[in-house]
């Protein structure tokens, strides 16, 4: 089975084609298309990786939806200085459809 290493935010993410991954915040709206950047791409070929992008492998997908993701907790402390600090953060996501791999 064909896969492919795109990059997506400044993340890289492994994927197929069917899969339903989360990504940093795309600014599009539901049910649009998406082609992203192929980092690497391993078939029944063998593997070929890019420098920076393999150019003649595209990956599509189609936007499922938009939400944000689980809180992450940060806690801040320094001991013997009565300092403590709390933060919370919620990143945004859009969750997409891998259409095609090759």
């Amino acid at each position: 089975m064909a896969f492919a290493v795109i990059e997506s935010g400044g993340k890289q993410f492994k994927v197929t084609q069917g899969d339903i991954v989360n990504l940093p915040s795309i600014e599009k709206q539901v049910g649009q298309s998406v082609e992203f950047h192929v980092l690497a791409y391993g078939g029944s070929d063998g593997v070929s990786i890019g420098s920076p992008s393999v150019e003649s492998v595209r990956v599509t997908g189609t936007i499922n939806g938009h939400g944000r993701d689980r809180k992450v907790i940060v806690f801040k402390k320094k001991r013997r200085k009565q300092y403590k600090k709390t933060h919370g953060h919620r990143q945004n996501f859009t969750s997409v459809r891998i259409d095609s791999v090759g």
